[in-house]
């Protein structure tokens, strides 16, 4: 191979990695904001509230950053097949960590809603639950994208009914709550949004799992899992 050509496949490659390493990045600030999020929910921080609050700037930033990279090797390297692949399932796995820093931010500001009003240990429980199911989601969801592992990625849409469940199960809690006692309403709507915001973290990290497989395969996960459910039902 002659330098010249050389030069650019490992220029080429370099930007590859790049982005790569920027959708690393932007998810590890995604996973810090829905960590502080739910700590001050939980704890009615306003400190650590309006500091996540501010961080997502930064995710904000980041998702324009790799747009911007994904549009810029598209047009100038033309990349084809598993690269061209890589390329704009970033573009999708940044849009998804983007609207999880925004549910991560919407949950901070909440927080600040409720200072004065005491939460009881049930519902901490119960929310810092949905913190770590969720933030496990989108840890898997990203290492299945990093490590382009299919498997990795069938087993976060299939744990995504986990945090479902649980969302479900604290809207009844909540409801009850609030019909036990008017009082109650202010606090307990905040906490169902701020639940509501947990449960599409979830299903953010789902897609992000689609992308994965994509990465993977070069096949949709949904229509291969359609696929399975109609040879089971013939079978």
């Amino acid at each position: 191979m002659p330098p010249s050509t050389e030069h650019i496949v490992t220029s080429y490659e370099d930007e590859l990695t790049e982005l790569a390493r920027s959708i690393s990045e932007m998810g590890g600030l995604v996973e810090k904001a829905i960590v502080n999020a739910t700590e001050a929910l939980i704890r009615t921080d306003s400190e650590l509230a309006l500091a996540t609050v501010a961080a997502d700037k930064k995710i904000d930033a980041m998702q324009t950053q790799i747009d911007d990279m994904a549009v810029s090797i598209i047009a100038r390297r033309q990349p084809m097949a598993q690269d061209l692949r890589l390329v704009i399932a970033s573009i999708h796995v940044a849009n998804d960590l983007e609207r999880i820093g925004d549910m991560a931010k919407s949950t901070a500001r909440r927080s600040t809603q409720i200072e004065g009003l005491a939460m009881s240990v049930q519902f901490k429980n119960g929310l810092r639950h949905m913190g770590e199911l969720a933030l496990r989601q989108v840890k898997l969801s990203l290492d299945a994208f990093a490590a382009r592992d299919k498997d990795m990625a069938v087993d976060v849409v299939e744990r995504d009914t986990e945090v479902d469940a649980l969302y479900v199960s604290l809207f009844r809690e909540l409801l009850t709550y609030m019909m036990e006692d008017p009082r109650n309403i202010t606090m307990c709507t905040h906490l169902l949004f701020c639940g509501k915001n947990l449960e599409r973290v979830g299903d953010h990290s789902t897609n992000i799992a689609e992308q994965a497989y994509f990465l993977a395969t070069g096949k949709s996960l949904t229509a291969d899992v359609e696929d399975v459910k109609r040879e089971q039902i013939k079978g």
